[in-house]
């Protein structure tokens, strides 16, 4: 979350486990610079440990690489690395990556005039390790209920990736093909080689998304959002 200077220097400090309101939240986030990763997740704050390479940084990298050529060939689709996104008054998270349609092709977001992401994207990955117990629990629940159309978990102490797709209200898991590729339902030609993302091998996970964007669906997908 990026914020300006406050002078509010008697607010209390921001902790884990604070129950707060959102507007109480963003007040005592934006006076704690020294703080870099803070979500409110059903009215409760919770203030990230420090990130480590191996379990965090590296997986993180490898999304990021993924869903960048992606974004970066689907015009009126947007990419974003921790952004702050408001969801509703208990739940302010600031996901590891989002992808969404743009507002202006249709998409469920919108920037407010601060420049945060408000409303919910269309598709969120997370990256568990010290936070399996959020991400697969209340925060699993929170963008359910707030509509997030896909929500990828990767599990980097079980090196396991779980796909969810919200279908008549509930998210139900996507399974990979017998090819090994999960497609996904909301982004066409967004392919994904599970177990090559998982075994760090890159140049696979990239010809695997490069052949969903020859696609005929993401051709289709990429006409209908310049409409």
């Amino acid at each position: 979350m990026v914020r300006e200077y406050s002078p509010q220097k008697h607010l209390p400090p921001l902790e884990s486990g604070d129950r707060l309101t959102r507007p109480e939240f963003e007040r005592r986030y934006a006076a704690a610079p020294h703080i870099k990763k803070a979500e409110l997740i059903e009215g409760i704050v919770y203030v990230a440990s420090p990130l480590r390479h191996e379990q965090h940084g590296k997986p993180h990298s490898r999304v990021i690489t993924w869903l960048g050529v992606y974004q970066s060939l689907t015009p009126g689709v947007d990419l974003s690395v921790e952004p702050t996104v408001r969801l509703d008054l208990d739940n302010e998270p600031q996901p590891d990556v989002v992808l969404f349609i743009e507002p202006d092709a249709g998409g469920q977001t919108r920037l407010s005039r601060d420049g945060y992401i408000e409303g919910s994207p269309e598709l969120i990955v997370e990256i568990a390790a010290s936070s399996v117990a959020i991400d697969t629990g209340s925060k699993k629940q929170v963008y359910r209920r707030n509509g997030v159309l896909e929500y990828v978990i990767w599990q980097s102490y079980e090196n396991k990736i779980e796909w969810f797709c919200l279908i008549d209200g509930d998210y139900r898991s996507l399974s990979p093909g017998t090819d090994g590729i999960i497609r996904s339902q909301v982004f066409p030609g967004l392919w994904l080689a599970v177990e090559a993302l998982l075994n760090n091998q890159m140049v696979q996970v990239l010809e695997v998304v490069q052949a969903g964007l020859k696609s005929p669906e993401h051709n289709a997908f990429v006409q209908q959002l310049q409409k």
